[in-house]
């Protein structure tokens, strides 16, 4: 059951001795004040629908306890010597002077429950709900957006230590699959085969007996009816889910190159949403740029402006589009706000969404390519749309005209070979060859619209804010490091994160409760 806090003043109580050492609009006075109604037990009471049983530790410390924790940047178990030793803690928990706090496993525990609750952004959508209440982003409607790159707390795998792990994993964890007899040829008690890596045709071998030791393990499971279709697995969704992840780990980076002898070989280039550790399965492979390459998540944050409140956050994947997860973040926006964001968020689709709901787009474009530097781009070539009688056409510097395939794909090989000005435009000994993707008439629009003064002055004036504050959030993750794996705990962390920044927002801004409500004294 859900425990309460005892209102009752006590002579031991730390408040009773030092209450006037806590800085009037720090968090830790916030919270010695008003912790019980941002945090109030019905809030949390969805987590602990019984009526009996050993009461819990109050939501209203331990909720506390994690913001300051997330504030510091702490351990669970820095967290609760804090609890124990520090008296702004103390004083922000009302705890008496000896109080011994609690074990750490207790912040795990609760973690564990918001994260299974039908709210695992509790903490973050209780501090929204006091920014709805102040009104203070009545009178402002311009939104950032942006993300950053966060990197997983696991090592990266290659394709053979991802399927012995894996396979290790499956036979540990379904003792029917364990007694399954694999390859003498392969040491299962290394990371990875003892082998030299530079011999393609061993590397070739080795990787063939992995990948059908793992398939002889998923036709053994389902000869014994744990993948039957239609019928009620005796597995559990732990189970499942690693024979699951065998079956991707071992399939994803091979091609069969011989069915007779069940050969295998590396696939050439990264498979579409590939699976980098069996550890985390959920990381990813993420570039930010050409050269900016790491692997992890990304965050992704959008702010008001004026005020710097993060009015939505989310965590995702390292693999996915800033632009999709843009249409997120300006969910919760009824009325038309101004959205600035850089050209990771260059989309039509996006554009298409913004301008359905109202909204208007500052979003840079993508810069161009040139295919030769300093030469024509492509911007230089005049496109005529398609119309019920003509073709879609390009017309190049040099005034020769091509139609454009139904592909997108137009070329002006029979005109560069006299052209006077191929130098500039190619560096193709053939001609030019161009491809029009579907958006290529938004993206020019686009571009010519950012060359106006004005719309890059505005750009420049708010855009940058929000770097600031992904450094300051990245700062309490001890860098870019994540402290936590899988998607789910790292979202809960991260919008923790966000939580506490609105609130110290908040306080900068007077921040007070006064007849039952959330105000900003002006």
């Amino acid at each position: 059951m859900l425990g309460t806090e005892n209102p009752q003043a006590r002579l031991t109580a730390t408040a009773a001795f030092c209450s006037t050492l806590l800085e009037p609009g720090s968090l830790y006075h916030f919270l010695s004040e008003h912790r019980r109604d941002i945090f109030s037990d019905a809030k949390f009471a969805h987590l602990y629908p019984s009526g009996t049983g050993r009461p819990s530790i109050p939501a209203s410390r331990v909720a506390s306890v994690m913001v300051l924790q997330t504030l510091e940047g702490l351990s669970d178990r820095e967290a609760l010597d804090q609890v124990r030793y520090n008296l702004r803690w103390k004083l922000a928990l009302d705890l008496d002077l000896e109080d011994r706090g609690f074990d750490p496993s207790v912040l795990t525990y609760w973690r564990n429950r918001i994260k299974n609750s039908n709210t695992p952004n509790l903490i973050f959508d209780l501090a929204r709900e006091i920014i709805g209440e102040t009104k203070i982003l009545s009178t402002h409607t311009k939104r950032v957006l942006d993300s950053t790159v966060l990197v997983d707390a696991v090592i990266t795998q290659d394709t053979m230590s991802q399927i012995v792990a894996q396979i290790k994993r499956v036979r540990r964890m379904i003792p029917a699959l364990g007694e399954v007899p694999l390859s003498n040829e392969i040491d299962y008690t290394r990371v990875k085969p003892a082998i030299d890596y530079s011999d393609k045709d061993l590397v070739d071998a080795t990787l063939s007996i992995l990948v059908r030791d793992a398939n002889t393990l998923i036709d053994r499971a389902r000869a014994l009816g744990y993948l039957s279709e239609g019928a009620d697995s005796p597995l559990d969704a732990n189970q499942l889910g690693a024979l699951g992840l065998l079956g991707v780990v071992a399939g994803q980076d091979v091609e069969l190159v011989d069915e007779t002898t069940g050969a295998y070989r590396l696939i050439q280039g990264v498979a579409k949403d590939r699976i980098i550790s069996t550890v985390d399965p959920e990381s990813r492979h993420v570039h930010k740029s050409r050269k900016n390459y790491h692997d992890g998540y990304k965050s992704h944050i959008a702010i008001d402006a004026d005020t710097e409140i993060i009015t939505a956050a989310t965590f995702t994947k390292g693999n996915a589009s800033d632009a999709e997860v843009a249409k997120e973040l300006l969910d919760q926006e009824i009325e038309s706000v101004s959205v600035y964001g850089d050209s990771g968020y260059s989309s039509m689709d996006l554009s298409k969404h913004l301008a359905d709901k109202g909204h208007r787009e500052v979003v840079k474009p993508r810069p161009l390519t040139m295919a030769v530097p300093g030469g024509y781009s492509v911007d230089d070539f005049i496109v005529q749309e398609a119309t019920n009688d003509e073709p879609a056409t390009v017309t190049c510097p040099a005034k020769h005209t091509v139609t454009i395939s139904a592909k997108g794909r137009a070329s002006f090989v029979r005109y560069c070979a006299t052209c006077p000005i191929k130098e500039r435009c190619t560096r193709s000994k053939r001609g030019r060859v161009m491809t029009f993707a579907p958006n290529h008439t938004y993206a020019r629009v686009q571009r010519e619209r950012w060359k106006t003064e004005e719309i890059k002055a505005e750009y420049r004036a708010i855009r940058p804010g929000v770097e600031r504050i992904h450094a300051q959030m990245k700062r309490k993750l001890n860098g870019s490091k994540l402290r936590y794996r899988g998607l789910a705990k790292n979202t809960m962390h991260y919008l923790l994160l966000g939580a506490v920044w609105n609130l110290k927002v908040l306080l900068r801004n007077n921040l007070t409760r006064e007849n039952g409500a959330w105000v900003l004294v002006t």
